[in-house]
This record gives structure tokens, sequence and C-alpha cells, in this order.
């Protein structure tokens, strides 16, 4: 795999501001959102408007996606896909979720997730994760992907390769009636062909008008997963891989979470609506 040097946090810039017009999530401002009291099934309105929210999502984390490239800032990645949700009518939702204080996570190389943007500067064969959540008309919708930064190692290419393809198979297989175990027992496996972890602690949700619902979606074969799909629920699919184990090791900022043996991790990402025959992906741009 690749040498790169171990990843140490960098500075953090000042919160970037929102125009005043635009809606703020009611968790703003507060320790942590009020616990989602609705249903897991929405309505037509809800998932129309949930697919613009999707939408923007997605654009911001493709216009964000442009600017990768070594000797750019994790924070500049965020200001572009900040400037774009905004200039949509877009509040980011992770901007002030539980004091997360950036528009998007930038998760590289050995972060599974919920890196924060900062001045760590991308360096040639990174492998760099983009999770960009967008809030508009009252509803979320949330993505990710992970990009190559310049010259990446085969190991670190076919892993983020085989993460996308493991997204691919586990919306395949959502049908109404089907357990939500179904999701988590597809990625394993295919996993598994290839010697990967599978990250266990950090799940896919529910997402609606929450940002996470209570709802989880393992990415592993899970028996407690025993939640019936059906029509009209709304959760998100976001399965991590890594080249050894699931195990994990937290950072002081209490966000960044990185592998405990330091070995490199992908992840992908989409929010799905069960329909009557299977998933519509509501972040595509």
């Amino acid at each position: 795999m690749s040498g790169q040097s171990l990843l140490v946090p960098g500075e953090i810039t000042p919160v970037r501001s929102v125009p005043g017009n635009i809606r703020r999530p009611e968790y703003v401002g507060k320790p942590a959102p009020t616990p989602y009291t609705g249903p897991e099934i929405q309505d037509s309105d809800t998932v129309e408007r949930m697919r613009i929210a999707g939408r923007i999502a997605a654009q911001a984390m493709e216009e964000a996606a442009k600017h990768i490239a070594p000797g750019v800032t994790t924070d500049e990645l965020d200001r572009v896909a900040h400037e774009f949700m905004v200039d949509h009518g877009a509040y980011p939702s992770t901007l002030g979720y539980r004091s997360f204080p950036k528009s998007l996570c930038t998760s590289l190389n050995e972060v599974i997730c919920h890196g924060i943007p900062d001045s760590t500067v991308l360096r040639d064969g990174d492998i760099v994760n983009l999770d960009v959540t967008a809030y508009i008309n009252g509803v979320h919708g949330d993505n990710n992907a992970t990009y190559l930064c310049g010259d990446v190692d085969e190991e670190s290419k076919l892993l983020v390769e085989r993460t996308r393809e493991s997204l691919n198979r586990a919306i395949k297989a959502v049908r109404p009636g089907r357990q939500i175990n179904v999701i988590g027992r597809v990625i394993e496996s295919y996993a598994k062909r290839f010697g990967y972890g599978v990250v266990r602690d950090f799940t896919g949700h529910g997402i609606n008008s929450s940002f996470h619902s209570g709802l989880i979606i393992p990415h592993y074969d899970s028996p407690h997963a025993t939640t019936v799909m059906q029509p009209g629920m709304t959760f998100t699919i976001e399965p991590m891989l890594t080249l050894g184990t699931h195990e994990y090791d937290m950072w002081e900022d209490g966000w960044t979470v990185v592998t405990k043996d330091r070995k490199r991790t992908a992840q992908f990402e989409h929010t799905l609506v069960v329909t009557e025959t299977g998933a519509d992906i509501l972040t595509l741009p």
C-alpha cells in the first residue's frame, strides 16, 4: 500500500457564515438535535423535497471534488462546497450539528469518517472522502464518495472501486418486504472476497426532516436489523471498507475516526427511498 505518513490534525479556520435568509435546521446553536419522533415512511411531497436537497448535496460534492489535487487544503474543499450550497439556498447540514465546525467532512487515507476540514494539505497518492449533506425546504439529502488525489497506488484504487461496488450491490438488494439486514449481508459478503474489514460502529441511518432519524442501517449482517423495508422509507447506505481491521480510534477532537491499525479505508453513500419495486436514489446530481 501507499507509504504516506500518517495524518495529524491541522488548524481549523473560523466558522463560515450562512446568509440569514437561509433556513437553519433546528439543532443549530444547540448541543444536540431534538430526537425525531415522526414516521420513517415519508409522503411523496417529502420525498420530492429530499430529492432537491439530495441533488444540491451531490452537486456540491462534485464541485468540491473538482478541486482535489496535491497542494490543496481540505479547508479549501470545505469552502467550495459551503459556497455552492448557500448559493443554491441550502444550509450545510453538518455546520453546527453537535457543534461540528465545518460544512462537509473530509476523511483522508486512514480516516474512516467525520474528518474536519482544516489546514491539512492534500498529497499526491492520497484518497479523499467528501461527505456532503444539504438542508433545504425542511429536509436533508446526504451523500459521500471517495476520490483519488494524483497518482494513487493500485491497492488503494481497488479499495475505492470495490467500496463503490459494495454500495451499488447494496442498493440493488433493497426491496419492500425484506429486512434491513439484507443490506449489510450483501456488503459484508462482497467485502470478505477481498479480505476487507467492514466498519461496524458507524452505520447508515434514517433521514428526512431529521438528519439522523434513529433508524440504523448496519453494513454487516446484523441479526438485530430486522426492521422490514416498506415503500416510502428513506435512509442512507454508506459502507466503510478497510484494508485491515474494522476497529477504530478517535482523535481528541471527538469527531475524526481512524482505523486502529492506520490502514486505509474508503466510503461511498447515497440517500434512498424504498419504492414498490426497489430503491430510488435521491442524491443524484
